[in-house]
């Protein structure tokens, strides 16, 4: 028998209606590749990293717009029978701009003179210098600081050490007989310096005062 017996029925080559082959290197779409998983799972946690790095760059760039009335609180520091007239006095009180996570470290301490019948002197209890709490010693009349050797008078004024300035103080009044302080922010040059007018030729310091 040859190849080409024309005895033997020949078979054709036409493919059968309704069934084809498969083509050559395709791919059943329910098979997914380790390789494509892979990809994906790459992806979505990149994703994730890159949102978790924007927040804080977003909360950062919209911080000076967003307004915050903790930063603009008057607190009491109780009535003002508790500071006798001559004393100066260790009082604590709540920092207005607090989270619920902060616990026991909102609680911020701070120095009270009571100079005369209505005059108070509400002083930081950071040192000037690099903002170690400094302590009151009754029997001197004089602030230390434990830190750097820093010393104040008693009325907050610089009396020797590294500080170059007096103790930073609070601004205060008097509400139906309780001591109220501007405690949003801790008072420092920054938001405390006042605008000092410049006289050329005169020969004393523009930073005076």
């Amino acid at each position: 028998m040859t190849e080409n017996d024309p005895s033997q029925p020949q078979t054709s080559a036409i493919p059968t209606p309704g069934l084809s082959a498969p083509a050559v290197g395709a791919q059943d779409p329910r098979l997914v590749s380790r390789r494509w998983l892979f990809f994906q799972a790459a992806l979505a946690i990149n994703a994730l990293v890159g949102v978790g790095l924007a927040i804080p760059v977003i909360r950062y760039l919209l911080a000076p717009w967003r307004k915050d009335s903790s930063y603009k609180s008057w607190v009491s520091l109780g009535r003002i029978e508790a500071f006798p007239t001559g004393e100066t006095r260790l009082a604590v009180f709540k920092n207005p701009f607090t989270r619920p996570m902060d616990g026991i470290t909102d609680n911020v301490a701070c120095y009270v003179r009571h100079v005369a019948s209505d005059q108070f002197q509400v002083f930081a209890v950071n040192c000037a210098h690099l903002g170690c709490p400094v302590r009151w010693f009754p029997q001197s009349q004089l602030f230390m600081c434990p830190c750097h050797g820093g010393v104040y008078y008693a009325d907050g004024s610089r009396a020797s050490g590294p500080p170059e300035r007096g103790l930073f103080t609070y601004d205060w009044k008097i509400v139906s007989g309780e001591l109220q302080i501007f405690a949003g922010q801790t008072p420092t040059l920054s938001n405390s310096a006042k605008l000092v007018n410049i006289s050329i030729g005169e020969g004393e310091s523009p930073c005076r005062g």
